[in-house]
């Protein structure tokens, strides 16, 4: 996977192989924005990934048994780190309507709905919004989720409970449900 060979002098390069095929590449691509990357750090967040997993194989670590699965716990990680180092100023909501392909609107009803829920995501904790975005949007099982942060599945399950309830009370509170 990796050659000795440098480009330029820039350094060891991969020639052949991508570390992330194209579907892992748009989950990575996904668990970024959803966490709150704005659209123009998308690219540089899938790079972060695959270095990481270069560097883990360079460095003769064992591959990940779930490559995918470790590649959107990545993601989350760093979509937190962003969001220490940045203190993001806009609201999840717009970021992601800027991330919607131009489509027909798919009705009010649905983007109040999805505005309220953005909205309810951003107000979560970081460790209660990355455990909802890797179980609903990553679609990662809670045994991988909690394999991946390194915590119990029963933190997973406790967190995951918890934004729910948050997230419920918040679509009920502001007359969306």
């Amino acid at each position: 996977m990796l050659r000795g060979r440098t480009r330029r002098g820039h350094g060891p390069y991969v020639a052949d192989d991508d570390p992330l095929d194209a579907a892992q590449e748009r989950r990575v691509r996904a668990v970024l924005a959803l966490g709150g990357v704005p659209q123009a750090d998308l690219p540089d967040g899938v790079q972060q990934v695959r270095l990481r997993l270069l560097e883990r194989a360079a460095s003769g670590r064992e591959a990940p048994r779930d490559v995918s699965a470790w590649a959107a716990v990545v993601a989350s990680n760093l979509a937190m780190d962003w969001h220490r180092a940045k203190r993001r100023q806009e609201r999840l909501g717009e970021r992601l309507a800027a991330l919607r392909p131009s489509q027909a609107p798919s009705g009010e009803e649905n983007s109040v709905l999805s505005l309220a829920v953005a909205r309810g995501l951003d107000a979560l904790p970081d460790a209660q919004r990355q455990v909802v975005v890797l179980r609903f949007y990553a679609d990662l099982p809670v045994r991988s989720i909690a394999e991946q942060l390194g915590v119990p599945e029963g933190t997973v399950k406790s967190r995951l409970h918890t934004a729910v309830r948050a997230l419920r009370a918040r679509l009920h509170k502001d007359e969306v449900v």
